[in-house]
């Protein structure tokens, strides 16, 4: 459905059979407008919090006893190395450009790498990245299958938060016409290229399904854990990048319906 027909519209809510088993009103909160410019300012600041400072040795290429000949020689007036009776006599070093000196502005682990974000400002843009979900072109944007899907937002009944096993949910996802979305990211793992992978990152997997519950105690929070590509996440615990990865927004969301009610009464009246 388009955003233009989403003010007092209602969505199914699918058992877990894949069969509508009644209608639910939607939360005031997916009539909000898509800002892509505010959710890409609230992506780039949860990914900033969990950069990790760098800095170099405030004393790296300093530990030397190369010293100036100052001017008058006809040579350059870098420090040089006193090491008689050995290659490295007279050669430069300390300054930048040397063999083992200093750089000339080495990256410092005071520098501030969080980067901050108003509080209204993140709150405008988790409400608008949840808005997106329900928008069926920027769903389709983003990559992901939505020809077997029935209706924009998914919710599902609350039944769905019980199940306990990867086989069952994987089961039950197929119902509701998201095969063709776990097969996209189960044929998207890919082995990364470069030195990430010995870096704890050997392999790259696309983002695929956000299933959000209204509970963190729900046994489906294991389940989907094997899933590629898919998150779950409690309706409390939502941030600007879980819905909207990469700063795009418009990620494929199933939503439960004990999420539905919590997100009603949190995000009634533009509040969070």
């Amino acid at each position: 459905m388009s955003q233009q027909t989403l003010q007092e519209a209602k969505a199914p809510v699918y058992s877990l059979d894949g069969t509508v088993k009644h209608d639910i009103k939607l939360p005031e909160v997916f009539l909000t407008t898509v800002r892509p410019d505010v959710i890409k300012r609230a992506v780039l600041s949860v990914q900033s919090k969990s950069f990790q400072p760098k800095g170099r040795d405030p004393m790296a290429g300093k530990r030397t006893t190369a010293w100036s000949l100052g001017v008058g020689l006809g040579m350059a007036r870098i420090p040089r190395v006193r090491a008689h009776g050995t290659p490295r006599t007279m050669q430069g070093a300390f300054a930048p450009g040397t063999v083992g000196g200093r750089l000339a502005h080495p990256p410092t682990s005071e520098k501030n790498i969080v980067k901050r974000i108003n509080r209204k400002e993140r709150r405008l843009a988790i409400r608008s990245a949840i808005a997106a979900t329900a928008l069926p072109e920027l769903v389709a944007a983003r990559g992901h299958k939505i020809e077997g899907v029935k209706s924009l937002p998914l919710i599902v009944e609350g039944g769905f938060e019980q199940i306990s096993t990867t086989k069952q949910l994987k089961e039950i996802l197929k119902t509701l016409g998201l095969e063709e979305e776990l097969k996209r990211a189960e044929e998207g793992v890919k082995i990364r290229a470069g030195k990430g992978r010995r870096r704890g990152r050997r392999l790259k997997r696309r983002k695929s399904l956000l299933i959000v519950v209204g509970s963190e105690a729900s046994p489906v929070m294991k389940a989907a854990r094997n899933l590629p590509g898919v998150d779950v996440c409690p309706v409390d615990r939502l941030n600007a990048e879980l819905l909207a990865p990469g700063t795009h927004p418009g990620r494929l969301t199933l939503w439960t319906e004990p999420a539905i009610k919590v997100l009603e009464e949190r995000f009634r009246h533009g509040e969070a």
